[in-house]
Formats: C-alpha cells, structure tokens, sequence
C-alpha cells in the first residue's frame, strides 16, 4: 500500500512508520522536519505546515492516510478536505479525552462525549484563534473525528487510545513509575491498591492500528490494554518483579496526598483520587478492539524496553513527583503513623 503519514516521527507515529515500513509499505511522512528528521530515510519525505501549507500533498494520492497529530478541527478539515479525492481510507488517531460522565467504568464507543462550549465554539470560528495549552483538548478531539468523517463517510477509522507507553515517551507519565521503581528505597504508592488502570504499549497500538489500516476497516474504536483488568498494586509489583528493583511500597491514602497538595494524574502519574468520580476514565471497554484482533505483549516486556529506552535517551519527562517533595511525604506518613500504627509497607 501506498500510505501518508501526518507526523511520523514522533512516539506513536515514530513506530506506525517504522511498522508500515516493516511491513512492505510505500510510506511517505509529510511535517514540518523538525522531529527526528533523520530516522527513516527510506521513506519519502514531504515539508510543509498542515496548518495552511499543504502545497506538496496537491497532485498526490494514496491508497491511505494515518494522520497522528491532528488537534484543531479547522486545521484537520484542511487535510481532509485535500486528500478526499485523493486517498481511499484515513484513520485518525483521537483519544479517549473525548468522553464526557467519566464516573462509570465500561465506557463504549457510544458513550457520551464532550461539548465545546457555545461561546467558545463561535470565538474560534470567527477568530480562528486556538484556545490555550491543552484546554477543550478532549472537545476538539471529538470535532476533528467529525471533520474525517465527513470528508471519509464510511472509508474513516477513528482510534480512541487511552494512556499510551513504551519506549521514546517524552511525557514521563508511565516512565516516572519505572524510573523511580528501578532507583529502589521507600517508594510512595498513591491511593487505592485495587484502583483499576489501563495503558497500552505503543508497538502494541500501532501494529494493531496498522492492521487495521491493510483491511480498510472503518468505525470508531476504544484502544487500551491490558487485555484483563490491571491495578495499581500489580503494576507497580511488576515493574518491581521486571526491574529486579528493591523497591518498597508506601501506600499513602487520597486524603493525606490531597491534603499536601500533591496533583493527580501528571504530578503523581496514573492517581486519580476516587472524590474526582473519574472511575470510567481508566476503564474503557476495548471488546470492540479485541474483537477486531488487538493483543499486547507481557507488562514486563513494556517495562524494561520503558527503562532501557530512558536510560539510553537521557529523557526526563514532564510529569512525576519531585523527589524531594516525595521524601517529604514520607516523613510527614511516618509521623502520622505514630502511636500505635505502623507504615504500610511492601
């Protein structure tokens, strides 16, 4: 197949490349060169700003088109609107930030999904301003799926992953856990043991996606992993068990971390206090996925290739708890632990 990668360079789109290049695929990446311009040099190489400067996609066609960083509709029409005429199938990769009512698990494709609101809705469109950091990100996710939709009816794949890890992550959200498990000592574990979550190795998610680019499946699928239900306490046990780390677990309950002021999700990565009723938001149906042939290596696996890829790459990311917040925590946990109690530790 002849396939055009929007991005292609960067963590997911970095290995559907490198799968669809595996795989036998013609792949062309068009962005703007300035991530990782020099891997894949067997792959030809379109520059341009998808924000207006789509010239050297004019004249081309493709059998399909995997667009990885698509954020504003606008922008997303842009593209669509362009390769219409000139490719078969588009799959967009969305997220799972799209769904509104987060307070139940097993949330499907047809759950509900946020609004953008009116007024927000209608300064962008006169303005075409672009709202600030990450704000409406889930709202604006959701009116890109419509823009391939409309230009692809019944020929557009839509991709709705939760946390995705593995290796080249420059989040830090998954890599914060391996790195600071693999350092060893008294570790802060946040919340409840049995909290559900779900992550999905980034190979996992993009040979599967490139699977179903080759059969030109269309529809909108949830996309996270494991394949059985994961807690927190298995996760940081395994990452122990596969780093051959002697880590030992603090757990700290939601009310003490909260009262210190520490920040869930990207502070304190993958906690999310149970008073924020966010329960759905880490655990998705994926049957639709699994039906349609998704599978994921050992968590193992996912960890030493995490720890191996930080090591080598020097990569800090952007969330995890400081670590001398985090010793602070502990003293203050001992503290409170006294007279009579004792550290719950393991």
């Amino acid at each position: 197949m002849k396939i055009l990668i929007l991005g292609g360079t960067r963590f997911l789109g970095r290995f559907l490349t490198q799968a669809a290049i595996d795989q036998g695929h013609e792949v062309t990446l068009f962005n703007r060169g300035k991530e990782n311009p020099e891997i894949f040099p067997e792959a030809e190489k379109l520059i341009g700003d998808r924000n207006g400067e789509l010239a050297a996609l004019e004249g081309r066609t493709w059998d399909a088109v995997i667009d990885t960083c698509g954020f504003l509709p606008q922008v997303v029409r842009q593209s669509a609107e362009l390769l219409a005429g000139n490719a078969g199938h588009y799959t967009f990769i969305s997220s799972a930030s799209v769904y509104d009512e987060l307070q139940n698990p097993g949330i499907d494709e047809q759950h509900a999904v946020r609004q953008l609101p009116r007024a927000e809705a209608e300064r962008m469109a006169q303005e075409g301003a672009e709202p600030p950091g990450n704000e409406y990100y889930g709202e604006l996710k959701f009116l890109c799926e419509r823009e391939v939709e409309k230009q692809f009816p019944g020929s557009a794949l839509i991709i709705r992953p939760g946390l995705i890890v593995g290796p080249h992550d420059v989040t830090g959200r998954f890599s914060y856990w391996v790195n600071r498990v693999s350092q060893g000592g008294e570790v802060l574990a946040p919340g409840r043991k049995d909290r559900q979550i779900q992550l999905v190795d980034v190979r996992d998610l993009a040979e599967w996606i490139l699977r179903m680019v080759e059969q030109q499946a269309s529809g909108v699928f949830n996309a996270a992993g494991p394949g059985h239900l994961l807690t927190m306490e298995a996760f940081l046990a395994t990452c122990r068990e596969a780093l051959s780390s002697s880590a030992q677990f603090v757990w700290m309950d939601d009310e003490f971390l909260m009262a210190n002021d520490v920040g869930y999700w990207m502070e304190l990565p993958l906690w999310i206090p149970d008073s924020e009723n966010l329960d759905g938001f880490m655990a998705m149906s994926i049957d639709k996925a699994l039906a349609q042939g998704m599978s994921f290596r050992p968590l193992s696996e996912t960890i030493r290739a995490t720890h191996e890829s930080q090591q080598k790459e020097g990569r800090v990311g952007t969330a995890g708890l400081d670590k001398g917040k985090e010793q602070r925590l502990l003293a203050s946990w001992k503290e409170r632990q006294e007279g009579g109690q004792s550290d719950e530790v393991v």
